[in-house]
């Protein structure tokens, strides 16, 4: 019987341009918890961890839990506690890519293709939101000033890595 490896969608590509890195993150499990009505407390509880407000994460360790829409999160890095009777939970692992950006250009790169403000004024570090990569969904997350970590459908890997690779070419471009 064949023998199946997992793969990460990009196989751990990483790209420096101008003191800028973009690179693929194994976020390892991504679970997707949606908490029944009324029930948002016991699942604070069970997780250990308060069910982020809309837009910002928390992180525990190395797991996180992230906003991810409308009376949903996700949970990442950790596996998921039994939430029988709580919450709607599904393994998303396989279905999302984590790409982690870090740079002095992350800023502007991002503004090429992300329709909000990215100022730390308007999006400060702590938040997390839902929003366009272009034509693709993602969930984008600040962890630091020019650190961001950006979360697509799998399917959208190479697409959003061509985008921003290009970004960043051509801002390095144009400050040389």
């Amino acid at each position: 019987m064949p023998e199946l490896i997992a793969k990460t969608a990009l196989a751990g590509k990483k790209l420096v341009v101008a003191g800028t890195t973009l690179a693929e993150v194994n976020p390892g499990t991504v679970t997707s918890i949606a908490p029944y009505p009324g029930q948002t407390g016991a699942v604070s509880a069970a997780l250990g961890f308060e069910f982020p407000a809309v837009n910002s994460f928390a992180e525990h360790g190395d797991a996180m839990i992230v906003w991810s829409g409308r009376e949903q999160a996700f949970l990442i890095g950790a596996d998921c506690p039994d939430l029988s009777g709580l919450a709607a939970v599904t393994d998303q692992s396989g279905g999302w890519v984590s790409l982690s950006l870090q740079g002095p250009l992350a800023v502007a790169a991002l503004a090429r293709y992300v329709p909000m403000d990215l100022r730390l004024s308007a999006f400060p570090v702590g938040q997390a939101a839902r929003t366009p990569l272009y034509h693709m969904s993602m969930v984008l997350i600040r962890l630091g000033a020019d650190s961001f970590r950006l979360m697509l459908f799998r399917s959208m890997a190479r697409t959003a890595w061509h985008e921003i690779e290009v970004a960043l070419k051509t801002l390095a471009a144009r400050a040389a």
